[in-house]
């Protein structure tokens, strides 16, 4: 929290960035940039570093350079998650949806917030990031040719080149996701090799799991505790109830980041067998008539408690019989 300064909106896109700065008689000025080079030192001229916190979304790619521009250049900056912002927008009856009052509005949640200050994630960890957006685009290229193939089975007239072609393209995928993958477990272990052994040492937890999971915690640096790494994965069970009168299934926060969140699901599966807490925790919700997917989410989520625990302790796991 940082009080008694000047807080900057911004409204960041691929091609260009709307500003929203406040100025002495609590007006709003409107500024426009383009995203570039050009554009971030246009916007750096208005600036003064010592009073100004600039506030933007987590845009996709597109904030990551000028986020990356400001803080180099000694300017305070704070990356928001545009589900917040939303919700902040919204709880102000705002109706207008413009690029300008995007700005304004994001302006009036800094000043309101006073969030943290965003800090630039390690090269190495920019770098598998992309790789693992690589990995993911790979996958699902992987998928979209075997629906192919069956699809094509389906056909009376089957073609011997087509079917081929395809058991190459599968086969060259399959060879690719694997080489990338490991040399992204092999760029965590060299900056987080203790770490990464604590954390496999967990049953259920393998070695992508365990990769990703250091990644966006910032090897468990992000997170005061393990609620709040839960929470931004979205893997807690959000509980639809009111009263007596309204009951609703439990379902899987989706405010959260689908890769990891599905990653841990399926650990889930082995650590309900071989995890002895896990397992416990899963026969114990089974047995008062919850749904086996529902023990399933509570599972993913004491994994992560355990993972947090572990990297807080610098301990490793030590199975209870």
């Amino acid at each position: 929290m940082i009080k008694n300064k000047n807080y900057i909106g911004i409204d960041i896109s691929k091609l260009s960035f709307d500003v929203a700065f406040e100025n002495e008689n609590a007006k709003y000025l409107h500024f426009k940039f383009s995203n570039d080079n050009k554009g971030f030192k246009d916007f750096a001229k208005l600036i003064n570093a010592d009073l100004d916190i600039c506030v933007m979304e987590a845009s996709g790619p597109y904030y990551l350079k000028l986020a990356s521009y400001l803080s180099n250049n000694r300017i305070s900056v704070c990356v928001i998650n545009p589900l917040v912002i939303r919700r902040f927008s919204q709880m102000r009856m705002s109706r207008t949806k413009t690029d300008k009052k995007d700005a304004l509005i994001i302006a009036e949640y800094g000043k309101t917030e006073m969030p943290d200050l965003w800090k630039p994630e390690a090269d190495y960890v920019l770098e598998i990031k992309q790789m693992q957006a690589y990995a993911d685009q790979m996958n699902k290229s992987r998928t979209g040719f075997l629906r192919q193939k069956e699809a094509f089975k389906q056909n009376p007239a089957q073609s011997i080149i087509l079917n081929e072609s395809l058991e190459k393209m599968i086969t060259m995928l399959e060879i690719e996701i694997a080489q990338i993958e490991s040399k992204m477990i092999a760029i965590i272990k060299y900056h987080h090799d203790e770490l990464f052994k604590q954390l496999t040492s967990i049953p259920g937890i393998g070695k992508k799991t365990a990769m990703l999971l250091i990644v966006i915690s910032g090897g468990f640096t992000k997170f005061k505790n393990a609620r709040q790494l839960s929470s931004y994965v979205g893997i807690s069970p959000r509980i639809f109830e009111s009263g007596t009168s309204v009951k609703g299934k439990s379902r899987i926060c989706k405010m959260g980041m689908s890769r990891i969140r599905a990653m841990l699901y399926v650990c889930s599966w082995s650590a309900k067998k071989n995890n002895s807490a896990c397992r416990e925790l899963y026969d114990r919700l089974v047995e008062k008539g919850k749904a086996k997917k529902l023990a399933l989410i509570a599972v993913a989520n004491k994994l992560l408690k355990q993972a947090f625990a572990l990297a807080s302790k610098n301990e490793y796991y030590l199975q209870n019989n």
